[in-house]
């Protein structure tokens, strides 16, 4: 089942090439799309929404041609922008309501609808508290309520995690990650820290310049490679020279080591000189790709 897709999709601007030639599927669950300031992401989610027209190619959202039925598309589709948009005089429950009637619920059905999904984001003790008032952290959980405010199949959240401390970015993600298993709504989030959709993402798309760089399953981005990372709590410099010494390839990366797996025994090897060195162990693993790996490869790779 393809939630999303575009063959060909393209837009320019007097200046600049925004999308060039994008093609690409999106399944159910939750995608993310990766790609720098610049990169089209913003672009992207305008053509998708229905909101700006593509100069060639064409796409769809569950089904519906962007281009022909942009309304029907956000009436099915939620969307949490980057930017900071509440009204500060109004609550969260009347705001929610308005986005829900705006989708085209009855006054009954919004106002119950709100209630929901309110308390689903963690807001609903303060939900009657004008949102001038609210912390940063408020202010995202009330843009993502009003985008689940009338039960999209698919919802558009754009850096959902701007500006939120370590905790109020692990309760948002818990949340996205939550959307897309518990309730069954697709997702398609933006972010430019990588380590964020790691965690929460079933797929990722990579774009730069307009460009597909790569759209895989996140398992293909983090498939574990032939190095082990090492990290002790002092002497990584004395480690790094007894492990050449015993034939180990070695490479500093940080406050750790990346050794080369050339046999099974290089973890023997490994184990022994942290041993015969005296050295603590913080940790031993193997090494994984990381999606930021894909901004390194060689373009004609």
């Amino acid at each position: 089942m393809t939630i999303l897709a575009t063959e060909g999709l393209t837009r320019r601007f007097p200046r600049v090439t925004a999308l060039d030639g994008l093609t690409v599927d999106v399944g159910p669950g939750v995608t993310g799309l990766v790609g720098a300031n610049g990169a089209g992401k913003s672009t992207l989610i305008k053509i998708l929404l229905g909101l700006l027209a593509p100069s060639a190619g064409r796409a769809e959202v569950l089904g519906m041609d962007v281009t022909t039925r942009g309304a029907e598309i956000r009436g099915a589709v939620g969307y949490m922008p980057e930017h900071d948009c509440l009204p500060p005089d109004l609550s969260a429950t009347e705001f929610t309501v308005h986005m829900g009637q705006m989708a085209g619920l009855p006054r009954t059905a919004a106002r119950e609808r709100a209630a929901d999904v309110l308390r689903h984001v963690g807001l609903y003790e303060e939900r009657y508290r004008a949102m001038g008032g609210y912390s940063t952290g408020m202010k995202q959980r009330v843009k993502l309520a009003q985008a689940l405010a009338h039960d999209p199949r698919l919802v558009f959240l754009d850096e959902p995690t701007n500006g939120l401390d370590p905790q109020g970015r692990d309760e948002m993600l818990a949340l996205i990650r939550r959307i897309g298993t518990e309730f069954g709504i697709s997702v398609l989030v933006t972010s430019h820290l990588l380590g964020e959709l790691e965690r929460i993402c079933d797929h990722v798309i990579v774009i730069d310049g307009g460009r597909l760089l790569r759209s895989s399953p996140i398992s293909d981005f983090t498939q574990t490679t032939r190095t082990v990372v090492v990290e002790v709590e002092e002497g990584r410099d004395a480690l790094a020279a007894r492990l050449t010494e015993l034939g180990e390839t070695v490479t500093p990366h940080g406050r750790t080591l990346l050794v080369d797996i050339r046999t099974p025994e290089t973890f023997d090897t490994l184990r022994d000189a942290v041993c015969d060195l005296d050295l603590h162990l913080v940790r031993m693993e193997q090494g994984r790709q990381r999606i930021e790996d894909v901004f390194r490869e060689p373009a004609d790779a």
